[in-house]
């Protein structure tokens, strides 16, 4: 459950792309795929769907958009066993953090539980295979204050992601504009 990036990042993650082609190798995520997770919940029933369109429609009704300033590089969980190249972000992310808590917490009222990581406010754009541990703390450091540009987050997507051998799908199942 996340939203999807309305302004592409595309020029930029490009840019890294090829600086870092020759030190990271991985599963670039295809720009129409950008999101934020707010929460990852698996397997549910179609009850319990409609018990998350419900709690998220009500949460999103209560916020109003949050204008969002990306900035950063970073991977999860660290350096030394880096697994997720990610774009942070530096404006807008408290507010983003406010609204994946009240969600967290709708879905709770109706039995959906938390993995218990903390939400972190980023866009995947690389799922690292191998790499370059040197390099890869020079590129860190070469955009650990870098703007990537600006974004308006106006809505919630609940989202069904179908994992394939090419990759995950993912299909919108619902989206709640925030009006608050």
């Amino acid at each position: 459950m996340g939203f999807f990036s309305t302004k592409s990042l595309l020029e930029h993650v490009e840019r890294i792309k090829q600086q870092s082609e020759d030190f990271i190798k991985g599963k670039w995520v295809e720009p129409q795929n950008y999101h934020m997770t707010f929460q990852f919940i698996g397997d549910v029933s179609e009850e319990q769907i409609l018990d998350i369109m419900k709690g998220v429609q009500e949460t999103a009704q209560r916020y109003k958009p949050i204008e969002l300033k990306y900035r950063s590089l970073g991977v999860f969980p660290d350096v030394d066993r880096a697994r997720v190249l990610w774009i942070g972000v530096a404006e807008g992310g408290n507010s983003l953090k406010s609204l994946a808590k009240s969600i967290l917490d709708a879905n709770r009222r109706f039995g959906i539980k938390s993995d218990g990581k903390p939400f972190h406010p980023h866009v995947t754009i690389c799922r690292i295979k191998e790499y370059n541990k040197k390099k890869l703390k020079d590129l860190l450091k070469r955009y650990e204050n870098f703007n990537f540009g600006e974004d308006r987050v106006d809505r919630v997507a609940i989202i069904r992601s179908s994992l394939t051998s090419v990759g995950p799908i993912y299909s919108v199942l619902e989206e709640f504009y925030l009006n608050g």
